[in-house]
């Protein structure tokens, strides 16, 4: 029995409810930079140590993609989306409340395993409840609200930890988790159909053959170069944002905590403005998606060139500036997800972002442990990584980038006609 009647404006509440729990999904991912130093200083652990917790959020996210998208596309939106929240409720709450790391460790673990289930059920559900054409602008969106949680995670929640506390922030991180997942549960319906409303888009009937679905998605020769793109551009962004860049500003150019999160959050504010604009560039004016993705993988090419050539070389204001801009041209990534979407029929649509949505989690911890395999080569210059260390690294994520742009030449074209 509903405890609402539904109407299509409810497609709104809807939205919101998911970009909230979203919202989450970011600041996880973000949040070792932050506290990565107060974490070796509470249980007595090395970088390295550090380094592993932090990808601990990356390896099950990845590997739960194609479970999360079985379930998208069999259990339903609304159940998986609850469920998989509910335990990154349980793993932020353990994380505030861990009293070694190995139960933090666990925690991170099960934040990953949490917010993993959130992005596909919400890409489904978008596409039963919105038009096709509506499609990339509000996954833009979705994008922008997600990357205002890698903002929150960098600079704000700097300020939290240091008046409050790790642990308080992130028991109270957990208990609106928990709210969320409820009201996710109580509003949340996975389309107009199932609540007697017409369907905005025609719906596909049977039973859905995971198999053959993931088999359809592996043989189609136009998935790879957006996997491979993925892979790629996103490890680069994951390993200069989520890990290395906060060091790199503190240990090169003699920053603080506080003054290198901010120059880290203008790559969350790139995204969370470019990922809408770039969503409506593709779906209203340029109408296209391949050269929408080409435009911007240039740019963001472009932007490893100074990381990578001029490591200690540059002025804070370009610092401020190259992050905002590799953020901003980040924010293409919607593009991929999209282009997806529209390769294959609708009652694959969980399974086919799904297996797309692995690549990039892959990237950011191969990229983040690369990175500092690389870095560890040259060596430390006292306590210090010195210029060398991190232009060596950079230059991975510049080789990388020209992969990408090379990907991004051989997508193929899927804006609806």
């Amino acid at each position: 029995m509903e405890i609402m009647k539904y109407s299509y404006r409810h497609r709104w509440i809807i939205f919101g409810i998911l970009a909230a729990i979203y919202f989450f999904v970011y600041f996880h991912r973000t949040s070792s930079a932050v506290i990565a130093k107060e974490l070796m200083a509470e249980f007595a652990v090395s970088a390295v140590a550090i380094g592993l917790m932090s990808s601990l959020y990356f390896y099950p996210y990845a590997v739960m993609q194609i479970p999360v998208g079985t379930l998208s596309d069999t259990l339903g939106t609304r159940k998986t989306a609850t469920f998989f929240t509910f335990i990154a409720f349980v793993g932020a709450t353990l994380f505030g409340l861990s009293t070694n790391f190995s139960m933090a460790l666990v925690a991170r673990l099960l934040m990953g395993i949490g917010v993993s289930g959130v992005y596909i059920p919400t890409l489904k559900i978008l596409s039963q409840w919105f038009r096709e054409q509506e499609f990339a602008s509000l996954t833009g969106v979705l994008l922008a609200v997600g990357n205002f949680g890698a903002i929150s995670s960098a600079y704000p929640l700097a300020m939290m930890v240091i008046f409050f506390g790790w642990r308080n922030s992130f028991l109270v991180i957990g208990a609106i988790t928990l709210i969320l997942a409820i009201l996710c549960w109580v509003i949340v319906r996975d389309s107009p159909a199932s609540v007697g409303l017409k369907p905005i888009v025609k719906a596909e009937t049977g039973k859905v053959d995971i198999k053959k679905g993931i088999k359809d998605v592996l043989k189609n020769r136009y998935f790879w170069p957006l996997a491979i793109w993925f892979f790629f551009e996103y490890g680069g962004i994951m390993g200069y944002q989520g890990l290395w860049g906060g060091p790199y500003l503190i240990e090169v150019y003699g920053l603080n905590k506080a003054e290198a999160g901010a120059i880290l959050m203008m790559v969350g504010i790139g995204m969370m403005l470019g990922s809408p604009i770039i969503g409506f560039l593709s779906d209203k004016i340029l109408r296209a998606r391949k050269w929408t993705l080409i435009i911007f993988t240039i740019i963001y090419f472009l932007t490893w060139i100074p990381f990578a050539f001029a490591t200690s070389a540059l002025s804070i204001p370009i610092l401020y500036a190259l992050s905002f801009i590799l953020g901003f041209s980040g924010g293409v990534l919607i593009i991929t997800f999209t282009s997806t979407k529209e390769l294959f029929p609708l009652a694959i649509t969980g399974i086919a972002t799904s297996m797309v949505n692995i690549f990039p989690f892959i990237g950011g911890a191969v990229f983040q442990t690369i990175m500092g395999y690389l870095m560890d080569m040259v060596g430390k210059v006292g306590a210090v990584y010195p210029p060398e260390a991190y232009s060596i690294a950079f230059k991975f994520c510049f080789v990388a980038a020209l992969i990408s742009l090379i990907c991004s030449l051989i997508t193929k074209e899927t804006y609806p006609q």
